[in-house]
C-alpha cells in the first residue's frame, strides 16, 4: 500500500546508475530501507538524498518486506547553514554517523522522532554548537534506554559500566573522576533548546566525547570504532 510519511535520511548505498538504497528514520515505523531511483522525470535528484535531509516520501509498503519502493520524495525543509559551514558540516557528519550506528529499530516512536528533528534543526541554526556533541549523546542515551542515573550525596565519580555515579571508593578502568564527572552532572539537566548554558573548556569537552563514545559502545552491542570524531574535534576547537 502506499504511505505517506516524513523520513530523515540516514545513508545511501548505491545499487545501480539511477537507484540507490536509502536507510531512512521514518515518524511512522521507525528505521526503513528503500529503493529509491533518481531521475529528472521523477524529480528525484542525488543532492535530495544527502545525509539528514529533511524528507517527505511516498512509498509502497508491504508488510513483511525489508526493501520498501519510494515513488515520490521531496525534501521538506532545505537546509540554511549546514552546506556553508564547516563547523556545521562536521558537527552533521558525526550526528549521521551516530546514528547510522545506534538507530536499529522499527516502530512508531514519536518522542524520539521529534528529538532527531529538534538536534537537526539545531545543528543549522543554533548559534555555538561547541557542546552540541555532548548534549546530543545525553538525550539521544535516553530515547535508547541508558540515560545516566542521577547523582546523589557522596557520588561524585561516575561508572561508565552501570551508567550511574558512584561513591570515590568503587573505581575501575571505566570510572570518570572529578572534574570529568563534575562536568557531565553539569549537562544532565541541559536539552538542545539550552545549549548556550553548557560551557565547558575545550580540553574538558574533547575528553568528555570520548567518554560519552566509550559508554555507547559499552551500553549498545555491535559498535564498530568511531570515524569522525577526530573531525568533529578539529572543527570544535
Amino acid at each position: 500500500m502506499l504511505v505517506t510519511t516524513q523520513a530523515i535520511g540516514i545513508r545511501t548505498i548505491a545499487h545501480s546508475d539511477h537507484r540507490v538504497v536509502l536507510r531512512a528514520w521514518t515518524r511512522h515505523a521507525g528505521m526503513r530501507s528503500y529503493m529509491v531511483r533518481t531521475s529528472r522525470r521523477n524529480g528525484i535528484t542525488p543532492a535530495a538524498l544527502l545525509p539528514l535531509n529533511r524528507l517527505e516520501l511516498v512509498a509502497d509498503e508491504h508488510e513483511g518486506r525489508d526493501l520498501h519502493v519510494v515513488r515520490e520524495l521531496r525534501v521538506v525543509r532545505p537546509f540554511v547553514a549546514i552546506p556553508f559551514e564547516p563547523v556545521r558540516g562536521a558537527v552533521a557528519l558525526f550526528v549521521q554517523e551516530v546514528l547510522h550506528r545506534v538507530l536499529r529499530t522499527e516502530g512508531e516512536d514519536l518522542a524520539l522522532d521529534g528529538f532527531l528533528h529538534e538536534a537537526i534543526e539545531s545543528i543549522d541554526t543554533a548559534a555555538d554548537l561547541r557542546c552540541f556533541p555532548l548534549v546530543f549523546l545525553l538525550q539521544l542515551s535516553g530515547h535508547l534506554g541508558f540515560f545516566p542515573g542521577p547523582p546523589s550525596s557522596g557520588t561524585d565519580h561516575f561508572d561508565l559500566q552501570e551508567g550511574s555515579f558512584t561513591s570515590p571508593g568503587i573505581k575501575h578502568d571505566h570510572t570518570v573522576a572529578p572534574p570529568l564527572s563534575t562536568a557531565l552532572m553539569r549537562l544532565l539537566d541541559v536539552d538542545l533548546a539550552h545549549l548556550h548554558e553548557a560551557d565547558l573548556a575545550t580540553e574538558l569537552r574533547r575528553s568528555l566525547l570520548d567518554h560519552l563514545l566509550l559508554y555507547y559502545r559499552l551500553h549498545l552491542d555491535g559498535l564498530e570504532p568511531w570515524r569522525s570524531p577526530a573531525v568533529l574535534q578539529a572543527a570544535l576547537n
